[in-house]
């Protein structure tokens, strides 16, 4: 995505395209991905034009829903990336192995890295350092901890996690950056930001950005929610200005994956 050239002011105004994104986890067999793309994917419609769609499923079976989407305007994508090249690394996936099989985005610091593997700011920095510099588009997730959440420290975590990201990137980089805020504290525990929440959150997030890179970087980047976004708070919660999509869990393995891309399709022709 192209930065505005001197975009100054209110950056929040904006027009942004729609990204709406799943993330599979550790989920899916061979059946699942030999029907989901099919039955579900491919038959969602919206404007590709405002509206991107990308899922990750497993590093398995990548390829396999890519040959699926191959029709479509779905793109798959990895759910993290190395940090290294190539070389004595085991179990790593290198940024231009990803690209050399036609795979265009990845995921980096999502919460889950973060906490059960001990990824630090840094070391998500550093991943989506190289990828970026390997052709990939990134989506960095950031997000606190309940604690934190309650401790009012929101705003201190997400700027810290994100000035990281800063300090390794450049200015003309972040185009092909999207961030996802995720509080930890809703990923799959049924619990959501109400919409005023994820919306002040994203407003916080973009001022920081206007600060911390530029007034286009903050227009121009897609901030996205997650945090068990369903079928029936999706449509509510992409109302809000500074909210440009999802990064959807356990609901982009059912069927009602449709039914928020086709939410956000209808709010941006809305």
């Amino acid at each position: 995505m192209a930065l505005p050239k001197g975009a100054e002011g209110e950056w929040s105004g904006v027009d942004r395209n729609y990204v709406i994104g799943g993330n599979w986890k550790s989920n899916g067999d061979w059946e699942f991905v030999n029907s989901f793309p099919k039955e579900v994917l491919n038959k969602s419609t919206f404007d590709a034009s405002k509206v991107e769609v990308i899922v990750a499923p497993t590093d398995l079976h990548l390829s396999t829903v890519k040959d699926h989407l191959e029709k479509s305007d779905v793109q798959p994508m990895a759910q993290d990336v190395s940090q290294y090249g190539r070389g004595a690394y085991t179990g790593n996936i290198t940024a231009d192995q990803l690209t050399d099989a036609g795979i265009k985005w990845t995921l980096t610091g999502h919460s889950e890295r973060r906490t059960l593997f001990k990824e630090t700011d840094e070391d998500v920095a550093l991943k989506t350092k190289v990828a970026l510099e390997n052709g990939l588009n990134v989506m960095v997730c950031i997000g606190e901890l309940l604690e934190e959440r309650e401790s009012e420290k929101t705003a201190e975590v997400t700027s810290r996690q994100l000035q990281a990201v800063v300090d390794q990137i450049t200015e003309s980089q972040w185009g092909n950056v999207v961030i996802a805020y995720e509080p930890v504290w809703a990923i799959g525990t049924g619990k959501v930001a109400t919409p005023q929440q994820a919306q002040d959150t994203h407003a916080e997030i973009r001022t920081w950005l206007a600060g911390a890179v530029s007034p286009a970087v903050a227009g121009a980047t897609r901030i996205l929610y997650g945090g068990s976004v369903n079928g029936g708070n999706c449509a509510d919660l992409i109302t809000n200005p500074d909210i440009d999509g999802f990064l959807v869990g356990g609901a982009s393995l059912k069927p009602e994956f449709g039914e928020i891309i086709a939410a956000a399709d209808a709010h941006k022709k809305a």
